[in-house]
């Protein structure tokens, strides 16, 4: 069988793997499984990003007294992440493929190192058969350095790894017109660079997990800008995966069009820092234009209003216009006290180089 790619990533969503009272939905589970392993004895690497482990966890606990919504995802995935894995280690055995446990936390993305680290230890699962089965490490995770949910973990994983498709399975056929309910509401198929979505999207979050087609849409974008096919579909059709794989063109989901041009590595993990920005730079307004321009410039001191925050060398800081709206996010070549002395002057080595800077 031709596959349509060789290296995958794909996220399953809490609504795929669980019941509506919320105990693992294992006929579900055992039917991703074997779909997986299909992909795999065919030469397809494939990585897990599967949520449901508070989920599994609420099933079996009755706390003994009020948690707030940390202490209730802290205790919720300690029982359910073991509950979890177990299922997945056991369905997997029967197919006689191996499968590593990675959890992971935001803050263990926020380096340059920690993320290579990671990359180095999935890379080498996949090189010896294994099959890396990602989880956000809710035990240790508290509410400001929390993902926004798997869909933005995944999308990590699938930028870092450098797969060539990242399957989101959620408990919907893709992104529709309208709200699915309403008569007439189609999935749109095909999502080009820049098409405007924002009156098809729902803000409403998803039963179990923490996330909606708000976040999702958002990542897809990211992901797909950088080389990367992102295809959002339903897991809980029959054959769900193989279809997309085998029959992309029949299959219903929204698929979002990959770009051309190819990111380097360092980018690819700028990218995804935003949310761990130790400072901002501010710039004027003409260098803010030259910043959105055609040509790939570099933030130097001269068109830099403001420093704000502390930060060393290589941390990410933000990069903001005049009236704070984000521009865009990179990696620092000084620290704040000497960006602060540098700032306004001519003739300065730049504060962010154009090779280390991701706009939005």
């Amino acid at each position: 069988m031709e596959y349509q790619f060789n290296r995958i990533a794909v996220k399953i969503g809490s609504n795929v793997l669980t019941r509506k009272d919320g105990t693992l939905d294992v006929t579900r589970m055992s039917a991703l499984v074997d779909q997986v392993a299909e992909l795999h004895k065919n030469g397809v690497e494939v990585v897990l990003v599967s949520s449901g482990a508070v989920a599994s966890g609420r099933s079996e606990l009755k706390p003994a007294r009020k948690l707030d919504s940390v202490e209730q995802r802290q205790l919720f995935s300690a029982v359910g992440q073991a509950k979890l894995i177990n299922r997945y280690y056991e369905l997997f055995r029967e197919h006689g493929i191996a499968v590593g446990q990675v959890l992971t936390a935001k803050e263990s993305f926020a380096t340059r190192r920690h993320y290579l680290n990671q990359r180095s230890c999935m890379r080498v699962m996949l090189e010896n058969g294994v099959i890396p089965i990602v989880n956000e490490n809710d035990t240790v995770s508290v509410t400001e350095l929390m993902f926004t949910d798997n869909d933005e973990l995944s999308g990590l994983v699938a930028s870092m790894l450098g797969v060539q498709a990242l399957v989101i399975l959620s408990n919907v056929d893709g992104i529709y017109s309208g709200s699915p309910s309403e008569p007439g509401a189609e999935v749109i198929r095909t999502v080009e660079h820049g098409k405007d979505l924002s009156g098809c999207i729902r803000t409403e979050k998803s039963g179990f997990g923490r996330g909606g087609m708000l976040t999702k849409t958002a990542i897809a974008r990211k992901v797909a800008d950088e080389g990367i096919a992102v295809i959002i579909a339903n897991g809980k059709r029959d054959n769900i995966l193989t279809d997309l794989m085998l029959r992309p063109e029949t299959t219903v989901c929204t698929r979002f069009v990959p770009s051309d041009g190819g990111v380097s590595s360092v980018k690819k993990w700028i990218a995804h820092s935003e949310g761990f920005a130790k400072g901002e730079l501010r710039l004027n307004r003409k260098a803010a234009d030259a910043v959105r321009g055609d040509r790939a410039v570099s933030i130097l001191p001269v068109g830099v209003a403001e420093v704000k925050g502390e930060f060393e060398k290589d941390d990410i800081v933000r990069i903001t216009g005049e009236d704070g709206g984000l521009i865009g996010v990179g990696r620092v070549g000084v620290d704040s006290d000497e960006a602060r002395r540098m700032l306004g002057k001519h003739g300065q080595k730049p504060l962010v180089h154009y090779d280390y800077l991701y706009l939005e």
